[in-house]
């Protein structure tokens, strides 16, 4: 055996848990989470480390700006990068507050809000065409939660708070959902958006408990829709990339000098 196959067979640690890149901040929330939200851990072709931050009901982070929770959430990160994680998420959009904190204190990438992709969607569109977002609740995202995520503070915004299903069981925090009457009210704000903003030429999901519909309000508006699972899977891409096996993988493709 070569000096070098010897050193490739070293194992060497420092963390706790290995194979899972991608931590998760979770709300302390019990309604539902099909495939598809982030919170159903199913959902992910990749695995994922999660941690609930007791306390943060979705109704103190969306209504309520996650007032004094700010410590909460960091200490919770740094649990999820001493427990093995490269990098951190959260699973509420409005939580773009914490990202320049979190990204100060955690010592690993930090993407706090699916909100942070907008500015990179921005750039693939058209002349003339805007990135437009879909939120649970319209009226409570401010143009801080906006500008804190890079966002330009008139991009158009819809809600599904007028909606039967969808705004009500996630921020009353209610275990029962009717999936297809939440699959309504988003279609619905998609179309609201699109109408009072025909200049939108894609959507870009705030809330992380929307990507289950991604796919049925892209068919509807004929448009692009972008999400939180589309930003974690760019993101975790990243934070381990895919192993093509070059050099040393190719028998009879590569050989030494």
């Amino acid at each position: 055996m070569t000096q070098a196959s010897q050193g490739y067979r070293i194992a060497r640690g420092g963390k706790s848990v290995y194979g899972a890149q991608l931590g998760i901040l979770m709300l302390d929330a019990a309604f539902p989470r099909i495939p598809g939200d982030m919170g159903n851990a199913e959902t992910w072709p990749f695995p994922v480390l999660y941690r609930v931050v007791r306390g943060a009901s979705p109704d103190l982070v969306v209504r309520n700006r996650a007032e004094g929770l700010l410590e909460a959430f960091l200490t919770a990160a740094e649990d999820l990068v001493a427990q093995g994680a490269d990098g951190i998420t959260t699973n509420c959009g409005f939580l773009s507050l914490f990202q320049q904190d979190m990204a100060a204190r955690c010592g690993v990438p930090v993407a706090t809000s699916s909100l942070m992709q907008a500015p990179l969607i921005q750039t693939l569109l058209p002349p003339g065409r805007r990135v437009g977002i879909l939120t649970v609740s319209a009226k409570n995202l401010t143009e801080e939660h906006l500008v804190k995520a890079g966002v330009a503070a008139n991009t158009p915004v819809a809600g599904t708070e007028a909606g039967q299903e969808f705004s009500r069981v996630l921020l009353d925090n209610e275990t029962e959902m009717d999936v297809a009457k939440a699959e309504a009210d988003i279609l619905a704000a998609g179309e609201s958006l699109v109408r009072r903003h025909p200049e939108v030429g894609a959507v870009l999901l705030e809330c992380t408990n929307m990507a289950p519909y991604a796919r049925a309000l892209s068919d509807r508006l004929a448009r692009p829709v972008f999400d939180i699972f589309s930003f974690m899977n760019w993101f975790h891409a990243g934070l381990k990339p895919r192993d093509f096996g070059y050099p040393g993988s190719a028998p009879g493709l590569w050989r030494e000098r």
